[in-house]
């Protein structure tokens, strides 16, 4: 399938769903397409700004002034962005609520990534950020030319979001990130392949996943708020080089609509990219 014919039948199954916005970054390794659809325009980044806090995490790790395998005690106390006030989230309203039984213990950044990634805990997440800096996340994203990834805060910091203050990302800026872990550029070449191989640890498989055939390997983030899905990947068909797929989409209020229109979109990319060698 040519690509004015992927793009064809992508709209086909965007403008299906009554509503629907899509953004579509898609970059085949194996030959060089890409297609992009609203590419640069902005969403609430939902679970997806985690990307860029993994990348800057390991990148203290290379220059070794963090440790992965260094411990510190886990707290549930945050301070918002908007006047500083304290916050906590709470195991119900999220996507990993084991983590909240180890609060007051202590915890690997190592654990904190991996629950960050592969089960979208808010909690490592918010951790994480207070450690890093969310401005150094920024500089970090931009200096990888990831320029539409914007993270202000963590997460569920309901002043920030009252006043319009959320995260936010293009679809071309998560392919920029993804593109670098796999090429070894987002880190040292043994970070890279680290953060690759949380991503296909991945738990959520709804969306992009669910459009592959079974058992395809997959490096991915998902992220979802209401009436807001994502999920961004490198997908490894066997036997030639992957290809990158990042699906933004909003205006959908049923999530399960949201997923199996992702799903489509990603069976036809998928059938695009394994046909055109």
């Amino acid at each position: 399938m040519r690509l004015g014919s992927l793009r064809d039948s992508i709209v086909r199954h965007i403008t299906a769903v009554q509503g629907a916005e899509v953004a579509v970054w898609y970059h085949n390794f194996a030959n060089g397409d890409t297609l992009a659809r609203e590419a640069d325009v902005s969403y609430h980044a939902a679970s997806t700004m985690k990307v860029p806090v993994m990348i800057e995490l390991f990148r203290r790790a290379d220059a070794g002034t963090i440790a992965l395998d260094q411990t510190m005690v886990l707290a549930n106390q945050f301070r918002s962005i908007v006047d500083g006030s304290p916050y906590s989230l709470t195991a119900a309203d999220d996507s990993d609520t084991e983590i909240y039984q180890r609060v007051g213990v202590s915890i690997s950044y190592r654990e904190l990534n991996e629950r960050m990634i592969t089960h979208s805990s808010n909690l490592a997440t918010n951790v994480l950020i207070d450690v890093l800096d969310a401005g150094r996340v920024n500089e970090t994203s931009r200096a990888l030319g990831a320029v539409g990834m914007r993270v202000l805060r963590g997460v569920e910091d309901t002043k920030a979001y009252e006043k319009g203050l959320n995260n936010t990302t293009t679809a071309r800026a998560l392919g920029v990130l993804l593109d670098a872990i796999e090429h070894g550029l987002a880190a040292s070449r043994t970070a890279s392949d680290s953060m690759r191989a949380v991503l296909l640890r991945q738990t959520e498989q709804g969306e992009i996943p669910a459009g592959l055939p079974p058992g395809t390997r997959i490096a991915h983030k998902t992220g979802w708020i209401t009436a807001t899905t994502h999920d961004a990947a490198i997908v490894y068909p066997p036997g030639q080089a992957p290809y990158v797929l990042v699906l933004l989409t909003r205006k959908i209020a049923d999530r399960p609509v949201a997923q199996k229109l992702m799903a489509d979109i990603s069976r036809v990319v998928w059938e695009s990219a394994t046909t055109s060698r």
